[in-house]
């Protein structure tokens, strides 16, 4: 690292917190802080939800899954193959009824459903589900500042879990959502500069394709991932990702709590296309760069020698380290921490506020401690609680999977099927009962992790329908044994088709274009795979 490399990151770093402390300057609630007083753009939500999902995470773990990870590959373009059916779903089904909610915590909904239990229930799931994956995330970044600045990993965890809590304390969401947006901006400058530099260091896109195995060049593997040897199945990722990101974009507080930000139901719906259109030119990108550094890793003896066996991550720092001149280092290390920041930010907001709203309000309010510059201290507290949890946890994931990203989904997997499982059984099923969804989700999320331990030819992705399976079958069953609900209970908290019809007449319309663009997908793979055939 150099003195401009120096330069560029105390400057980023600065800018951020900067940024924050001036957006503090409006908060006079609980609202303002969790949801932005609901009046932040729909485009620059869509932005931050996109810039929470191309995290580190993704700018390391996707390109060392291309280039290195065994059985990896471009079969990580089927990941995005379900997001636009996905994304019609929560726009039709879950965001219309938690908008007239007027919800804060998406689990406020189940206790207007169900019972408090079960509100307490999900948002214990969510918190212990949300932190897990976050603290991969700031191990994430810590790798990155490892390689940056040569010090320990543990000193790395402090530094970005510090400087983090810190302007996301003082922002709330509001500076959650425009530092993503700058974020974006920085990440897409670094993603191009590492991938022309690659490109141009293994003597093209040709030269960088023809390096790779033939089976690492194949981007639909049609297998179903269950005992038969496939290692990105097509029907586990089509399957398995449509209930992930229903679930995800739908009922995961970190992402719901930013669309119930703007100000009306059609600005949330408009962040939503956006991230279903963006996500897959992006993603695109992100293989492009695996191939890339991927080819410049077998022409340099040096880079392989420092990139460790069983680290496959180390590959993209390493190669920004190695090969690229100063003042670029600086700025791809920036749009790395970028990235790791914008994932942590987000997620430290929705477990503050899933935290605040589920557990901690309602005893306050119990006290006459309910006033806004109570909640809005506590709000902060809970903040610094979350970050310093996540960072303590962040030392211990290093050995979770070979590539991070691996990490972050197999978790989110074993949860976010169940999670949407206790959301679909009170919208769909009128009869179902709070405490045999809570019996359903215990199920659904034991056999998730039985499959984790002792079924390992079952790959993950399948772990979304297994749970959701699971769960929904024990809480609608066990339902039907008990006495039906109060109907005031039922009152604008359930849908029936045909209740659907008339408040959503003619859906259809505006998301065929979500419907067209996924059969656009499925001829892009297509093309892209004849593409390279042709140039090897």
């Amino acid at each position: 690292m150099t003195g401009i490399d120096w330069t560029v990151l105390v400057v980023y770093i600065g800018a951020m917190v900067a940024m924050s402390v001036w957006l503090s300057r409006g908060q006079e609630n609980a609202d303002d802080y969790y949801v932005g007083g609901r009046n932040l753009p729909w485009w620059a939500v869509g932005i931050s939800t996109m810039a929470t999902q191309t995290s580190a995470n993704s700018f390391i773990g996707i390109p060392a899954f291309v280039a290195l990870k065994e059985g990896g590959g471009l079969t990580w373009l089927q990941y995005e193959l379900a997001v636009p059916l996905a994304m019609v779903t929560v726009m039709v089904f879950l965001i219309p009824l938690f908008r007239k909610l007027e919800l804060v915590s998406v689990y406020e909904y189940l206790e207007m459903r169900f019972d408090r239990p079960t509100r307490l229930t999900m948002s214990g799931i969510f918190l212990v589900a949300r932190g897990l994956g976050t603290g991969i995330g700031v191990y994430a970044s810590a790798v990155v500042l490892q390689v940056c600045l040569g010090l320990d990993v543990w000193i790395c965890i402090l530094l970005i879990g510090v400087i983090t809590v810190f302007y996301d304390t003082l922002g709330g969401m509001a500076a959650v959502v425009y530092s993503d947006v700058v974020q974006m901006l920085v990440l897409m400058v670094g993603l191009f500069l590492c991938i022309g530099l690659a490109l141009d260091s293994a003597g093209g896109v040709s030269a960088a394709i023809s390096v790779h195995d033939t089976a690492r060049l194949h981007g639909v593997q049609m297998s179903h991932g269950i005992g038969d040897g496939g290692s990105t199945p097509f029907w586990a990722f089509l399957i398995g990702g449509f209930f992930l990101y229903v679930s995800y974009y739908g009922v995961d507080q970190s992402q719901a709590q930013r669309e119930l930000s703007a100000p009306t139901t059609a600005d949330t719906k408009r962040s939503l296309i956006f991230n279903g259109l963006a996500r897959f030119p992006l993603t695109v990108l992100y293989l492009l760069m695996g191939l890339a550094v991927g080819a410049a890793y077998h022409a340099s003896p040096e880079l392989q020698a420092a990139v460790p066996e069983g680290k496959l991550d180390y590959l993209v720092p390493m190669f920004v380290l190695q090969e690229l001149p100063p003042g670029a280092r600086g700025l791809i290390f920036a749009a790395l921490l970028a990235a790791a920041m914008s994932s942590l930010d987000s997620a430290l907001n929705s477990l503050s506020a899933a935290t605040m709203r589920d557990f901690i309000e309602p005893r306050l309010e119990a006290k006459g401690l309910g006033d806004d510059a109570s909640m809005l201290r506590w709000g902060k507290i809970t903040t610094v609680a979350w970050g310093t949890a996540m960072t303590v946890f962040a030392f211990f994931v290093g050995d979770i999977s070979k590539t991070v990203v691996e990490g972050i989904n197999k978790i989110g997997s074993m949860f976010y099927g169940p999670i949407l499982a206790g959301f679909l059984a009170g919208i769909l099923f009128r009869r179902t009962r709070g405490l045999a969804v809570r019996v359903g989700l215990v199920a659904g999320v034991a056999v998730n992790a039985a499959l984790w331990q002792f079924a390992p030819n079952v790959y993950w992705m399948w772990w979304n329908v297994t749970g959701l399976v699971v769960t929904l079958v024990v809480a609608v069953g066990m339902s039907q044994a008990m006495e039906p609900p109060d109907p005031a209970k039922l009152e604008g908290t359930t849908l029936s088709f045909r209740g659907l019809r008339e408040r959503e007449r003619g859906w259809l319309g505006p998301y065929a274009g979500l419907a067209g663009y996924f059969i656009v997908l499925l001829l892009v793979a297509g093309l892209s795979h004849a593409l390279l055939a042709r140039l090897m």
